[in-house]
């Protein structure tokens, strides 16, 4: 009787995987706690219930997924079940079904949440988890006869070996599709995959394609070259008349992820031991706002924010816990709802505009050509219900209607005076009370304002009294050599700048002019345009250079903050900036040893910046422009509004993309934590062009890939012949060996991994032959990016 009551209760209960296998069987069930654990103990199959970072939003969903085995963080890969999860309590179980498919079943009731749905005309079937991810239902007798495969139905991350593909004869495509949030395994509104002609492209909801990746070159995508770095080399691009794909492979065992995120940003990443964490060394596009409607309709988004995205003013967010698992597609919805269908509410008011300013306008605007004026075009939109917002400019009338989406604030390093303006419809007690606001922080203000007169009226006096009792000396009358910053009023600096005539340069930020204190002392006054922008230039230049000063440092003398008008005011610099004797006046050539001495004081002002200050200051915008020459050459570092101040107890930061094209460190494109390394590999394309006299992209290094100028020296340097990389201007009259050593730190500096670069300590102590440098490697990314072959392996800093 007991053996009958075993088999009994074993028949109603098929038997559990309990040891390590790589295969689920008929009558073999994979339920709760069990996993597949692929051949090679690279990849596990199982249920797992994903975890959010905010505890207060725990997951109920069970969904079978496919995950790295041995990382102590789990990275869903694939999932089968996203779109039906399996809801707490009811407790999942991945069987074989009677006619061979794969199904997930509930456990208790035996109903199918999912299957593979294929004919497989046989129910001698198995579940196999393989060594490259890959997991197939393939016949039990000959595993040559898969019927299907999870590389045919991806999620949101790219395996080793799968492909993104389009038939072009069928129609058939695979595609890679974002997540719904954080812990939903459903799909979300972004994909990436490629049209007939063979381009890749991310697309919001199937139809607004808001990145591409330009042609294949035979090496990499035009748009798209960062790709094929260090983290994922080995590429196969196929497109003929049949089809188009795109897979890759991996040369060493890597931990890798490539795919496309919740935000809808393309992705490749690798573990890194070190920091057990992913490093992401490749975003697409690089800053979130690119993203279309990545902040929902009603929104705004601004790369400049942490957080990136807000509301309108008169909306709120319609689902703060979706926005908190990085789901905002819902967006912003109205606080009150418009006074559509009559002309005027209970209290007399009809709808009114309130303007964004500053901002890049969204799509899909329908030009009005009626409209003749600002007021006309207001008039028009007003009279549609489905009117939401109308802009009115060099274009004329532009209007919108239904939901709005896709309004991006100029983010600080975009600003360039060319901003938009937008005017958006709401209710007319949601602008009353913005305006409500506005008087109420204007109150406030006068009231600071006043407050901060009499504090200033009382240091004055304290000052004044201080002096009288010669406590200071002479300094704050003499500018350059104070030893404080002195507090300028703005009529003076109207009146030093002759009413800033004398302009000496500008950036997205401001102008720069030039001016006489006492008609004797020239300086340079830097005002500062755009509320927001200057504001936050302002702090981080004050903040920054404000209490430091070193010969290598541009100094600053003082500052005005009067009446919302922000003016920094500096030594004049009689040479000007460095981009201007490389680039610009082929007049004057600088002689190679003040090249020299140029690299050297930029060196020991970044090294100051970095190791000697009482924080640690990365620069974030190291380029010629930003180096200035004094009477004798000597440089000064300039321009701290992009610079990051961190305490000495943080070695990294993760903030948004600050600098320029041509010299960002890989970091910034991919999106993780940055260090003082990215000044040095700034510093290091800074080298390049002393060298060369040139931009590092100028169009007569660059009419083939494999002539980009870093390259061109990296390559040099292996096979000899470094005077021909000279500025010709100079004539060969130049000394070969110091030549060398600047090749050599510039290719250590832009080495793809920061730790593989030298510090600026360093670089000082190489540039003086204090320590000596060993040949550097082709930088890989470089080197993949302009198809070269040499070897990449890396050679170690020899500091003897």
């Amino acid at each position: 009787m007991s053996l009958l009551l075993c088999f009994l209760l074993f028949s109603l209960y098929p038997p559990r995987i309990s040891a390590a296998t790589d295969t689920v069987s008929p009558g073999h069930a994979l339920t709760g706690s069990d996993r597949l654990v692929s051949n090679n103990s690279k990849f596990v199959l199982g249920f797992f219930k994903t975890e959010s970072k905010n505890s207060s939003y725990a997951s109920h969903n069970s969904y079978l997924c496919i995950w790295y085995s041995k990382l102590p963080m789990i990275t869903p890969l694939w999932s089968a079940n996203g779109e039906n999860p399996v809801v707490d309590p009811a407790s999942p179980e991945l069987a074989i079904s009677s006619d061979g498919n794969m199904v997930i079943l509930d456990q208790v009731t035996k109903n199918i949440i999912w299957s593979t749905h294929v004919n497989t005309r046989t129910n001698h079937t198995i579940v196999v988890l393989l060594n490259n991810g890959n997991l197939v239902l393939q016949s039990s007798s000959n595993s040559s006869k898969v019927f299907w495969q999870s590389f045919d139905y991806p999620t949101d991350s790219l395996f080793a070996g799968a492909k993104i593909f389009r038939n072009k004869v069928t129609g058939q495509k695979n595609r890679l599709v974002s997540r719904k949030n954080s812990i939903d395994q459903a799909a979300g509104l972004y994909s990436v995959e490629f049209d007939i002609n063979g381009t890749g492209h991310l697309l919001w909801n199937s139809t607004v394609v808001y990145w591409s990746t330009g042609d294949w070159n035979g090496h990499f995508f035009g748009l798209a070259p960062e790709m094929i770095g260090a983290t994922i080399p080995n590429f196969t691009y196929v497109n003929n008349d049949r089809e188009v794909y795109l897979s890759y492979t991996l040369t060493k065992e890597k931990i890798t992820h490539a795919g496309i995120d919740v935000n809808g940003r393309g992705l490749a990443g690798i573990w890194l031991d070190s920091l057990q964490n992913w490093l992401i060394n490749y975003r697409m596009p690089i800053l979130h706002c690119d993203v279309y409607a990545i902040c929902g309709p009603f929104s705004v988004c601004n790369d400049s924010n942490n957080p990136f995205c807000d509301c309108l003013k008169g909306f709120s967010i319609r689902s703060p816990k979706d926005w908190d698992l990085e789901d905002r597609s819902g967006g912003c919805m109205r606080n009150t709802p418009l006074n559509c269908g009559s002309t005027m509410n209970k209290k007399g008011f009809t709808d009114k505009f309130y303007c964004v300013q500053n901002i890049i306008l969204p799509h899909n605007a329908m030009s009005v050509q009626t409209a003749g004026s600002k007021d006309q075009c207001s008039e028009v939109c007003l009279s549609n219900c489905s009117c939401t917002a109308y802009s009115y400019g060099k274009g004329g009338c532009s209007v919108w209607h239904d939901a709005l989406y896709n309004v991006r604030q100029q983010s600080d390093g975009s600003a360039d005076g060319n901003g938009e303006t937008l005017y958006i419809r709401v209710a007319a007690n949601e602008v009353q009370s913005v305006e409500r606001k506005k008087k109420s922080g204007t109150v406030i203000g006068v009231t600071i304002a006043a407050s901060m007169s009499a504090l200033c009226l009382m240091i004055f006096v304290l000052v004044f009294w201080m002096r009288k009792q010669k406590w200071f000396s002479r300094g704050v009358e003499n500018a350059q050599e104070g030893i404080g910053i002195r507090a300028f009023r703005y009529t003076d600096l109207q009146c030093a700048t002759k009413n800033f005539s004398e302009k000496l340069g500008g950036g997205s930020f401001g102008s720069v002019f030039k001016g006489y204190l006492n008609d004797s002392i020239i300086i340079a006054v830097k005002r500062l345009d755009g509320a927001c922008q200057g504001v936050k230039q302002f702090r981080a230049e004050v903040n920054s250079i404000g209490i430091i000063q070193h010969i290598n440092l541009v100094k600053l003398i003082g500052l005005c903050c009067e009446d919302g008008k922000k003016l920094l005011v500096y030594e004049y610099m009689t040479n000007r900036s460095l981009d201007v004797h490389l680039f610009k006046d082929n007049n004057k050539v600088l002689e190679w040893n003040i090249r020299y001495q140029i690299a050297i004081g930029v060196a020991k002002g970044l090294a100051y910046l970095h190791d000697s200050c009482r924080d640690c200051i990365i620069h974030c915008d190291i380029k010629p422009e930003n180096i200035l020459l004094d009477a004798s050459f000597v440089p000064k570092i300039a321009d701290f509004g992009m610079a990051k101040v961190l305490g000495r107890e943080f070695s990294h930061a993760l903030t948004t993309v600050r600098g320029t094209i041509g010299y960002l460190a890989p970091e910034w494109i991919s999106g993780t934590v940055v260090t003082s390394k990215v000044d040095v590999y700034s510093y290091g394309m800074v080298l390049f062009e002393i060298i060369s006299g040139r931009r590092n992209s100028n169009q007569e290094y660059c009419r083939g890939h494999s002539a980009y100028f870093p390259m061109q020296v990296a390559r040099q340097l292996i096979n000899g012949g470094i005077e021909n990389l000279v500025d010709a201007k100079l004539h060969g009259d130049v000394n070969l060996e110091e030549v060398e050593r600047v090749c050599k730190v510039a290719c250590w500096c832009i080495q793809d991994s920061e730790f593989d670069r030298p510090t600026m300590g360093e670089v000082v102590q190489f540039l003086e032959g204090l320590l000596e440098l060993k040949m550097p490697p082709l930088p890989r990314l470089l080197n993949a990016i302009t198809g070269g072959s040499h070897s990449t392996s890396l050679l170690p800093i020899d500091l003897q």
